[in-house]
């Protein structure tokens, strides 16, 4: 489902209804497995649910994932499977692409982080869990995406680790989603447009892009 949904045409009614599918299937599949944990933090002498530091972490990762872009850019592998992906929020719906990427954000925490970390026990949890992560984004046939799949697998797994539960990285994968989803599109917007970008439809979305800021 997930290699099929990136294969359908942006703003397409298929392309939605099978990433939300993708996230019903992620969602339905972890809470069927049991019973999953928010966790704890350390604040102090108290324990709390995690918010603030992951939501900062959040912000973190997306400041090291902007970085990465503009060398990425320059790299035509990675800017071709990046524009790719980034077409499907250029071209679509907003309320609908921020609904998508948000249900599917949630969804695969509440999987890898959740039932799946669960599942492997104590036997190299992180690496076994960002293992599996990688292989599911494998199906994308894009190489940007695997790449962050195993960078930010590795990530959410520690924080599943060090918090018990998958509060902390479903908040710090949601922040990173949200900015990405916010600021990528317009660094690639050029090369996702190639010689098109005085088209109508180019200058539409400068037009929309500028008005929404």
């Amino acid at each position: 489902m997930l290699g099929a949904g990136l294969s359908t045409k942006p703003d397409s009614p298929a392309f939605y209804g099978i990433t939300l599918g993708t996230a019903a299937t992620w969602l339905i599949g972890g809470l069927a497995s049991g019973k999953l944990h928010l966790g704890w933090m350390q604040y102090g002498e108290n324990l709390r649910r995690p918010l603030v530091t992951p939501v900062l972490l959040g912000v973190g990762a997306f400041g090291a994932f902007y970085a990465a872009a503009l060398v990425a850019k320059r790299i035509p592998v990675l800017d071709r499977a990046i524009s790719s992906i980034l077409q499907y929020a250029d071209q679509g719906s907003n309320g609908l692409v921020v609904l998508t990427t948000l249900a599917n954000g949630a969804a695969e925490e509440v999987f890898f982080r959740g039932a799946l970390y669960a599942a492997v026990g104590e036997r190299r949890p992180i690496v076994a869990s960002t293992g599996v992560y990688m292989l599911a984004t494998v199906a994308t046939r894009n190489p940007a995406l695997v790449l962050a799949s195993g960078v930010m697998g590795a990530l959410f797994g520690l924080q599943r680790r060090s918090s018990g539960g998958i509060q902390a990285p479903l908040l710090t994968h949601l922040t990173w989603s949200s900015l990405m989803l916010r600021y990528l599109p317009p660094l690639f917007r050029d090369s996702a447009g190639g010689a098109d970008t005085n088209s109508p439809s180019a200058a539409i979305r400068r037009s929309t892009s500028q008005s929404s800021v």
